[in-house]
């Protein structure tokens, strides 16, 4: 304004004010709407396409092509003169650069891929009129060509487009997307087109980045959620591992991008639990449990119809990472509960031994109270039995009395060697003997449960160094193990027998025999495989003790269904054990 009076701008200066307006106006919207939608979080396939449709209306151009790298993938979305049906999206190899990273461009050698190269890397920007101080790539007719040190370029396309651009734009401080523009005109891309263009590049960046961010503060907070209720489930007191299983499959689906058609299963030993509709899925991911480092199962997820891929077919790279995670919490829960089981079960098996220690001391005492009477009734059985004036009947009677204390005080005697109220003492002792000896409250024992007791003892069996009560409880452990685990009708065998400079009892049966994960642990204190008033899972662990004291070792064969054999090798006057790398199994 001068003295009052309003200067008039120029016609052209006015509309090219109003377009500059408008176009400001335009690329704030769009911007609006770029951001809107990463704010969303859409799925990666859904927003590129959304996206692709608002770039093609607003740049103006007969072909638009959108590259992304997402995770060393390109997708690339595309559409003609913004036909919706000419709309595609794909995946595709992408290109490796001079230090095999992964860029935007495909892995083809083509003059438009040479250019969305020199694009990524940035190397002609200063060298070649046709860069951009952006960084971005326009020729207004590819049919000239172009120069780029001195050197001639051509750049060969479909026929019918003419004006090309080619615009870099960066994802978390990297060149992972191009913006790929063709137009039918010569001379379409202008200098200040091509600005526009580089500052929707940005935008779209941005965009990118965001999306990234909210999916994956999205999939972290399904993901927490989910293992937090599994979590929760399974804190619960008292409940089962069952019903941990059973609630876990339930809370699943919702970890995952379509929960409306997915459906879970939980596969733990012999237990399998599912959600409704399992059967019916037709695209699957899965991840094993692992328990002590055992396979034991699977955690599977299903969608019920067939959804467009992502990173793991229809999966997401989050969701592997969440169905891996669900997998080691529950081997977590498997395990923990397991250790809660084998503590009660040892508990139990600890008051099992307790009870028998009693026992064993009661039984001792016992035996050490009725010495004294069995010692006055076969004295004075002996007396009357030298007196005279008795009739043959009387001398009959009394001769049975002295047999039957003399058997009394012999089964006293072994409950004390028992119970280990003898001293322990080593000594000269014949193997086959103590065999013989031992047995004695075996055989019964044997009959009662209907096995067959089958002795094969060797007679000129040398003489070894041990504690003969020891010898007694190793024959006895070993003949009890094979009773529990024969059936009736089934066959127990003893036998003696040497071997070089050693001596060996073997044991053998034809009952249910081991698994190699079992036979690993039988001389582990408390390791039984057998009911709690069956066994304290002591016995072969106390000969294994007994044995290697005695500078020998034991020998395990067994096979399930077959039977095991337990073979006891001790050596010949004291001579130290030897090496036998050539058999199965050493303890």
């Amino acid at each position: 304004m001068v003295g009052g009076a309003v200067l008039n701008k120029p016609d052209d200066t006015y509309n090219n004010d109003n377009a500059e307006s408008k176009t400001a106006h335009d690329l704030i919207t769009l911007s609006r709407r770029i951001l809107s939608l990463a704010h969303k979080g859409l799925p990666r396939n859904e927003y590129i396409k959304k996206i692709t449709t608002l770039l093609v209306s607003f740049c103006d151009c007969d072909f638009m092509e959108l590259r992304v790298l997402e995770r060393g993938t390109l997708y690339c979305s595309g559409i003609t003169g913004g036909k919706q049906e000419s709309f595609y999206l794909k995946r595709r190899d992408a290109r490796l650069d001079s230090e095999r990273k992964a860029i935007p461009c495909f892995d083809i050698d083509t003059d438009l891929e040479r250019v969305c190269e020199d694009v990524v890397s940035g190397r002609h920007v200063d060298s070649c009129p046709q860069f951009t101080a952006g960084g971005s790539f326009g020729i207004d007719n590819v049919e000239d060509g172009f120069m780029i040190n001195s050197t001639s370029r051509t750049i060969k396309i479909e026929a019918h487009y003419k004006s090309l651009a080619v615009i870099p734009f960066t994802i978390e401080e990297l060149k992972q997307g191009l913006i790929i523009l063709k137009a039918a005109d010569v001379g379409h891309f202008t200098r200040e087109k091509m600005l526009l263009l580089e500052e929707i590049s940005e935008i779209l960046g941005i965009s990118f980045t965001y999306r990234r961010a909210q999916v994956a503060l999205r999939e972290r907070v399904k993901e927490l959620t989910c293992l937090y209720g599994i979590a929760k489930v399974s804190a619960r007191p008292g409940i089962s591992l069952e019903a941990i299983l059973q609630n876990a499959v339930t809370l699943l689906p919702p970890g995952w991008l379509y929960p409306h058609v997915a459906a879970t299963r939980i596969r733990l030993d012999k237990g399998e639990y599912t959600t409704e509709g399992f059967d019916k899925g037709v695209q699957k991911q899965s991840a094993d449990i692992f328990a002590d480092g055992i396979k034991r199962g699977v955690v599977e997820i299903v969608y019920l119809r067939k959804m467009s891929d992502l990173d793991e077919g229809p999966f997401l790279k989050e969701e592997r990472d969440l169905i891996n995670a669900i997998a080691n919490e529950i081997a977590l829960i498997v395990e923990r509960k397991e250790a809660e089981e084998e503590k009660s079960r040892l508990r139990e098996q600890l008051r099992h031994a307790d009870r028998l220690a009693t026992i064993g001391q009661l039984a001792a005492g016992v035996a050490h109270e009725l010495n004294e009477p069995l010692g006055s009734i076969l004295g004075f059985a002996q007396l009357a039995q030298k007196s005279g004036g008795i009739s043959e009947q009387v001398a009959l009677d009394i001769d049975k009395i002295e047999k039957a204390s003399l058997h009394a005080r012999e089964i006293v005697r072994k409950l004390m060697i028992f119970a280990r109220q003898s001293p322990p003492q080593k000594e000269l002792v014949n193997l086959s003997q103590v065999v013989r000896e031992g047995l004695y409250f075996l055989t019964s024992r044997c009959q009662k449960a209907g096995i067959e007791l089958v002795k094969n003892l060797a007679d000129d069996l040398p003489e070894i160094v041990a504690d003969r009560a020891q010898m007694y409880q190793v024959l006895v452990n070993l003949v009890v193990n094979a009773i529990q685990s024969t059936p009736s009708g089934g066959v127990v065998t003893i036998s003696t027998l040497r071997r070089g400079e050693h001596v060996s009892l073997v044991v053998e049966d034809n009952g249910s025999g081991m698994k190699e994960e079992v036979m690993k642990k039988i001389f582990v204190p408390f390791f039984t495989t057998k009911d709690v008033d069956e066994g304290t899972g002591l016995g072969l662990s106390v000969v294994h003790g007994i044995v290697a004291a005695h500078d020998g070792f034991v020998i395990v064969d067994s096979e399930p269904g077959k039977g095991s054999r337990f073979e006891v090798r001790l050596p010949v006057n004291g001579v130290k054990k030897v090496d036998i790398n050539e058999e199965r199994h050493d303890a």
